[in-house]
């Protein structure tokens, strides 16, 4: 059996894996600009050509995104999160309204009768967070998908919790950004302070109810942009 020439692309592989797990871990959040390139060049000890082929990928997967002039910008936490807003983006707003409630109520319930004390100081400290920022409708967003990622936390549900992370991000920003959310985020407090109530009490059926609410509020709200001629059908 002969030898084979080493192929390039597996260099560009391990790169590209590099950039994907500083990007899961958190090291780069969703929002921020990723590190200039010729910082990458020295930290990874390849060259430029190699580092934009990585880099170029992982914008062909949706996890970073090129900005003209501005840098490149982390646009998912996974690979999977980026697969879930190409798949939403070719969504009906109502549709996405659904697998929500689907995900969520079961969340709720599981979160409700397994949440820990600790859990539930966590929730509340990103309900708190959230009603600090709601004058900035994406700060809001981002502390709306951690309040909620904090529920699914209280489940105890690894996989739950697993497949919440990396849908959510998807799910909220693609109904959230779709309008603007300044007069509706009063009614979400009250809704979310009421799924944060029954998570509290330890009652499953009235958080079910709650996140119920979450979602018909959501709804209500999209259905006046629709009226007004806002948002596309």
């Amino acid at each position: 059996m002969s030898l084979q020439k080493t192929v390039r692309s597996s260099l560009v592989k391990q790169i590209v894996e590099q950039l994907a797990k500083r990007v899961e871990a958190g090291d780069w959040k969703v929002g921020e600009r990723i590190p200039p390139e010729p910082e990458l060049v020295e930290q990874l000890g390849v060259s430029r050509n190699t580092l934009r082929e990585a880099v170029q990928a992982l914008i062909h997967t949706g996890m970073l995104e090129a900005r003209q002039g501005d840098g490149t910008y982390v646009r998912s936490s996974s690979v999977f999160g980026a697969a879930m807003q190409r798949r939403l983006q070719r969504s009906a707003v109502f549709e996405i309204l659904e697998v929500r409630y689907g995900l969520e109520r079961e969340i709720a319930r599981l979160a409700a009768m397994r949440r820990s004390t600790s859990d539930l100081a966590n929730i509340r400290e990103k309900l708190e967070q959230a009603y600090h920022v709601f004058q900035d409708v994406d700060a809001y967003v981002r502390a709306d998908v951690a309040f909620h990622i904090a529920i699914a936390e209280a489940t105890k549900n690894s996989v739950m919790i697993d497949l919440y992370k990396h849908m959510a991000e998807s799910l909220h920003l693609s109904v959230n950004s779709t309008v603007d959310l300044t007069g509706h985020i009063q009614t979400q407090f009250k809704t979310h302070a009421e799924l944060v109530e029954a998570i509290s009490i330890q009652d499953p059926d009235a958080a079910e109810a709650a996140v119920r609410n979450v979602i018909e509020a959501s709804k209500a709200a999209l259905a006046s942009f629709i009226q007004e001629g806002d948002l596309p059908l």
